[in-house]
């Protein structure tokens, strides 16, 4: 028996996240390009996101950006973090 599989269907399909490629996020959203400014909000977001899926480094990272950020900003991040779970809980990878 022969099974045919279209290849071009992955193309398509939906990224699943694991708790590194959210601490990646994290990194990159906190370390900008030349000229630009941090994003500490959705750098925490996904730092948060990381540590809540066991990622050790997301944790120590986001406790540093909490000492940059104000409560409002803290706060915000945490609301985004909920949100984007909400959001994409299919899209996160089992752990």
């Amino acid at each position: 028996m022969s099974v045919e599989f279209d290849h071009g269907v992955l193309d398509n399909a939906e990224k699943l996240y694991t708790a590194e490629d959210m601490y990646r996020l994290g990194i990159e959203a906190s370390t900008p390009g030349e000229g630009e400014d941090p994003d500490l909000i959705t750098a925490h977001k996904w730092f948060n996101l990381a540590a809540s899926r066991g990622n050790e480094l997301a944790r120590e990272y986001r406790a540093q950006l909490t000492l940059e950020m104000d409560s409002r900003e803290i706060a915000e991040a945490q609301r985004l973090a909920r949100q984007w779970m909400a959001d994409n809980r299919t899209l996160i990878s089992p752990l």
